[in-house]
């Protein structure tokens, strides 16, 4: 490990930027893919349906059993997935602003693939037997930077809608905007009852998502073990409904809405600027899962009350920062990939909401529960704080 740091520390700083965002784009191409796959495999268990089974290279189906068990699974659905959106032509129509109709799957992506090197991952003990996170970007105003860029998505989608020169991108780009504006404000005011306890007075002061995780991670069941999904079950539930609607995901796609809209603001889009923009949503699903569990979830830690610092005491893995980071990511993973299978459960078992019930939801109901717990939060803070002698 020390090696392979001083290796990392030897490179020059343009090097580490290429490094990173090459595992920037490794990481979430892949996962589009992967997810939308398993989106329709859900899809139709949920369905009662059989779902992607029949694609197989056929230098692989005379393999026996690995075969045809690997069809059944739809796992060869990817290669074909991946090389029809890049070789499948991609005719821009006549009628459409063609620079700015470009751009907007390019702008898309931006965010999904910024916001994710400001998440930590998991963490590892140094030799000073201190937790040191695992993130690319390890900077202290971490949920600042998920927000302010994450909200600069809206941009792309407000982009294609008017680019396209057509009624139905239009009013789907339009939609977005209000929708997205709409339950920024709740999602950010669920967030400042976590940074009030998080930055109670004498603590050192940080936005960093990595020190809402360390303020979970107590031993044993005391109020510094709880999750705060316990202790802020309020702000965890405005934070994940309006983690739905940012994410353009069902019941809250008013964006799309293939009912009334036909297809929304990509309905012009076709082959890899379409797939672009479900690649970005499946990244902003990935990062704002990712965001939710480091908050309200404890992070890599397995269980409350049961740091990861604890885990590393009784298994002895203290000395073996690779495991104990390994362990930390799989931890983690593991919770992403839950609040990943929770937002595809809810997509097709919720049916879509109507437009003037989102926006009652957003500003009459979301909205003032979203100031009312944070004021509740702040007096409490404030009535508990010892005064300072």
């Amino acid at each position: 490990m020390n090696a392979l740091i001083q290796f990392w520390s030897g490179l020059h700083p343009l090097a580490q930027m290429a490094v990173k965002g090459l595992c920037v784009i490794g990481f979430l191409f892949p996962l589009g893919g992967a997810c939308s796959l398993v989106e329709r495999k859900i899809s139709a268990w949920i369905q009662g349906r059989p779902g992607p089974n029949r694609a197989i290279p056929f230098w692989f189906q005379w393999v026996p059993v690995i075969g045809p068990a690997l069809q059944r699974l739809g796992v060869f659905h990817l290669l074909a997935d991946g090389g029809k959106m890049f070789f499948k032509e991609d005719p821009v129509p006549g009628h459409v602003n063609k620079f700015y109709f470009v751009l907007a799957p390019v702008v898309a992506m931006i965010p999904a693939l910024t916001t994710v090197v400001v998440v930590p991952f998991g963490a590892y003990l140094d030799a000073a037997g201190r937790l040191v996170p695992l993130v690319l970007a390890n900077v202290d105003v971490g949920i600042l930077a998920v927000f302010a860029v994450s909200s600069l998505g809206v941009y792309s989608l407000i982009l294609a809608g008017w680019a396209s020169n057509s009624k139905y991108p239009f009013l789907g780009g339009v939609r977005a905007s209000a929708q997205l504006i709409s339950y920024e404000l709740s999602m950010t005011l669920a967030v400042l009852p976590v940074f009030l306890v998080v930055n109670a007075p004498g603590s050192s002061g940080s936005l960093s998502l990595f020190h809402v995780v360390q303020a979970q991670s107590g031993f044993g069941v005391t109020w510094h073990s709880l999750w705060f999904i316990f202790t802020m079950p309020v702000s965890a539930l405005i934070f994940l409904v309006a983690l739905f609607a940012e994410t353009n995901r069902l019941p809250f796609d008013m964006a799309e809405g293939e009912a009334d809209l036909v297809g929304g603001f990509h309905t012009e889009y076709g082959s890899l600027k379409w797939g672009l923009f479900f690649v970005a949503e499946y990244g902003h699903m990935t990062v704002g899962s990712g965001v939710f569990i480091l908050l309200f979830l404890g992070g890599w830690n397995p269980l409350p009350g049961l740091p990861l610092w604890k885990v590393a005491e009784v298994l002895h893995l203290a000395p073996h920062p690779i495991l104990l980071g390994l362990l930390s990511i799989a931890i983690f993973v593991g919770k992403v990939l839950f609040f990943i299978f929770l937002f595809m459960w809810v997509r097709w078992t919720v049916p879509r909401f109507r437009y003037d019930q989102i926006m009652k939801l957003g500003w009459q109901k979301l909205l003032p529960l979203a100031i009312g717990n944070l004021i509740v939060y702040a007096l409490a803070i404030a009535l508990l704080q010892k005064p300072v002698s």
